[in-house]
């Protein structure tokens, strides 16, 4: 089988799990990111070499302070716990998006991480926090138009790869395979740029039930389809 080098994970029906529980969402949250430990864990053991996820989004502010308040304790937790799940799978840690909304603690516990964890190359874990695909392309384009007035690039030399090196993902390749969890079908403003040929798997079970099993489902899946990236399959000729 097949295993998909980069997988690109929406985490989502943290909080309707929760409810269906009787609980309040944010303890589905933190349930959610337990369970986002261990998926490290099976990914480095399925053979994944990247793995990217979605967890707070920059639309995720409209949430109530009460939840907002408690998903950003819940960070600051996670970033210290994440240096002993670092450590233990050899993870290298990298956020995505723009921290600099965060509270200055937030923000150093985040490069703290990303500097502890770099000596780390057997597999490669991102984290999308306050991030937007929109967001993201904008603030390329934004660091791409200082460059041009600066002269230190050209206009006429901008490739695809040009404006790959300028995002957030910069060095990493695409996903091959995309799970979304909990029954949405949709990006949520998510990798748009880096989803281009990316295999989607959605599934009904919540984030916090997610596991190794539907994991593998998900692989499974992924290995049932052709991947022909725009071009034809060639048919054996007739002999």
């Amino acid at each position: 089988m097949v295993i998909p080098n980069h997988v690109a994970i929406i985490l989502d029906g943290n909080g309707r799990w929760a409810k269906k529980k009787g609980m309040p969402r944010t303890y589905g949250h933190v349930k959610g990111c337990e369970n986002l430990e261990k998926i490290c864990s099976v990914a480095k053991e399925l053979g994944v070499k990247y793995l990217t996820v979605y967890a707070f989004s920059t639309e995720n502010w409209k949430r109530s302070k009460e939840e907002v308040d408690a998903l950003m304790k819940l960070f600051r937790n996670y970033m210290k716990k994440c240096i002993k799940i670092s450590r233990d799978n050899k993870m290298q840690v990298r956020v995505i998006g723009d921290p600099t909304a965060f509270d200055p603690d937030l923000q150093e516990k985040i490069k703290e991480l990303e500097e502890y964890s770099s000596q780390y190359d057997e597999l490669y874990f991102q984290i999308a926090l306050n991030y937007g695909s929109r967001d993201e392309i904008k603030r390329a384009v934004q660091k791409m138009a200082e460059d041009v007035k600066a002269e230190k690039l050209n206009p006429e030399e901008i490739s695809e790869q040009t404006i790959s090196d300028y995002l957030d993902t910069k060095g990493l390749p695409d996903p091959d395979l995309l799970i979304r969890t909990s029954g949405e079908e949709r990006l949520s403003n998510f990798l748009m740029w880096q989803l281009a040929y990316t295999e989607f798997y959605f599934t009904d079970v919540a984030w916090p039930d997610f596991n190794k099993a539907e994991f593998e489902k998900a692989i499974v899946k992924y290995n049932q389809r052709d991947r022909r990236f725009g071009g034809v399959k060639e048919e054996p000729a007739n002999v």
